[in-house]
């Protein structure tokens, strides 16, 4: 038994010498000190060995338990230094080179055009003013004249959070704030994200708008449509036609949808329009007697015009842009272009 426990040992020791990775190395030592292996083995026929010799049998079976060890964790240590070794060579850094250059950042379509309109409205005398997102019912409705059971309250059109808490569909709270803390004259201009429940190709359930507001005394249609004409202008080009049409919007009177012509087609006629020549670009409006009141101020005495566009439909038609989605996928090689 001993004879057979010094030529496990031989074995052993050339087996770990030959192992070249750690899995092998592994192996080596399940199959010679594992619970079924060949150390473990002789062992259990301790009995087979004359009671003279067990107590040198298992005084060297633990020798040869703990030399193998020892060999088998300096292997392995080896190994890893080998390894380790190999793979500083290989992701050496040569510090003389040239760092990766990283790509400069560009500012985003929908903040350029922000940028654009606050920039033609500075120029109009308007200030930028913001406000909360999550906005109270009163200031997104009730104070517009948005009574109740206006179909702007159902729950198709606005993110209700609470009964009186709702993510703001417009930019017009805004105003109601500003209307209520200081006396007119005002001239502001309110750009932000809104928020109503639309998804597709032209509607994304978040979107940005820029709402105006001009309040003073002898405030006439004729000073809305002249800032409007010299702004859709400045954007798209001295040449484009605008027209206003009749419309209703609940916090204004008498109100109007702003048409400019169709920048693709030039007013001949596409998809784009309708075949119509024409495209909306915006709504506005004489401010309505009851927000005047809901806020403080005298109607008689004053007057003002407020108007309210989305960021993204500018964008869409000053570039050619087809699909308001492509604003929100963050793809470089969309966002390189401009």
């Amino acid at each position: 038994m001993i004879a057979e426990l010094e030529e496990l040992q031989k074995r052993a020791e050339t087996e770990i010498a030959g192992a070249g990775t750690e899995k092998e190395l592994q192996e080596v030592k399940t199959r010679y000190l594992g619970r079924k292996g060949l150390l473990t083995g002789l062992l259990r026929n301790i009995a087979n060995v004359s009671p003279n010799e067990r107590p040198l049998f298992g005084r060297q079976s633990n020798e040869v338990k703990d030399i193998l060890t020892g060999k088998i964790e300096a292997a392995l240590q080896g190994i890893k230094a080998v390894e380790k070794g190999d793979t500083l060579a290989r992701e050496r850094v040569d510090v003389t080179l040239e760092g990766r250059r990283i790509k400069p950042g560009r500012l985003h379509p929908v903040t350029q055009v922000r940028e654009e309109i606050c920039s033609i409205f500075a120029s109009f005398g308007f200030s930028v003013v913001e406000g909360p997102e999550v906005e109270q019912d009163y200031y997104n409705f009730e104070a517009l004249n948005i009574p109740k059971d206006h179909p702007a309250r159902d729950m198709q059109d606005t993110f209700y959070i609470e009964d009186n808490i709702v993510l703001r569909t417009h930019t017009s709270p805004v105003q109601v704030r500003t209307m209520l803390k200081q006396p007119p004259p005002v001239r502001i201009l309110s750009p932000g994200r809104v928020y109503r429940p639309d998804s597709d190709v032209s509607h994304t359930p978040m979107f940005h708008q820029i709402e105006g507001l001009l309040v003073d005394k002898e405030v006439t249609f004729a000073d809305l449509k002249g800032i409007l004409t010299v702004f859709l202008q400045e954007v798209f080009g001295g040449d484009t036609l605008i027209r206003f049409r009749p419309s209703f919007f609940p916090f204004t009177e008498p109100s109007a949808e702003v048409d400019i012509q169709c920048v693709m087609c030039r007013g001949e006629g596409c998809r784009v329009c309708g075949q119509t020549g024409w495209l909306e670009i915006l709504g506005a409006g004489m401010v309505h007697p009851e927000v005047f009141k809901n806020v403080g101020y005298d109607p008689e005495e004053y007057s003002g015009f407020a108007f309210g566009l989305g960021i993204e439909r500018i964008a869409m038609l000053k570039y050619g842009i087809s699909d308001i989605r492509l604003f929100f996928e963050n793809d470089w090689r969309f966002l390189e272009q401009f």
